[in-house]
């Protein structure tokens, strides 16, 4: 079977145990996105914002204790997700990031 990076990917964070992921979708991740529907055990919650998506992978973490996943676009997309980072970070609270590059 043939398999493309966004697929890889997405096989590892179900391993993983990986069964929600919050994100806002834009061109640098759409063949993530592609291969996403594809994995019915993977629920995804579309946020308003990138910065939402990313307090809500926090807050999933928090009230769960399991890892918190988000997906954002590059550029102007990642850099949104900073403060959800910090705020993730300075609590130690298990979070995936995962952004797209020009």
């Amino acid at each position: 079977m043939k398999m493309n990076g966004a697929r890889i990917l997405l096989e590892c964070l179900k391993k993983e145990g990986v069964e929600t992921i919050f994100g806002y979708p834009g061109g640098t991740v759409i063949n993530l996105y592609d291969e996403l529907f594809s994995f019915k055990e993977i629920r995804h919650i579309l946020p308003r914002h990138e910065q939402a998506g990313v307090h809500a992978a926090d807050g999933f973490a928090r009230a769960t204790g399991k890892v918190g996943v988000a997906i954002a676009t590059s550029g102007p997309g990642a850099t949104n997700t900073i403060t959800g980072i910090a705020t993730a970070y300075m609590d130690s609270i298990p979070m995936v990031i995962i952004t797209g590059q020009v």
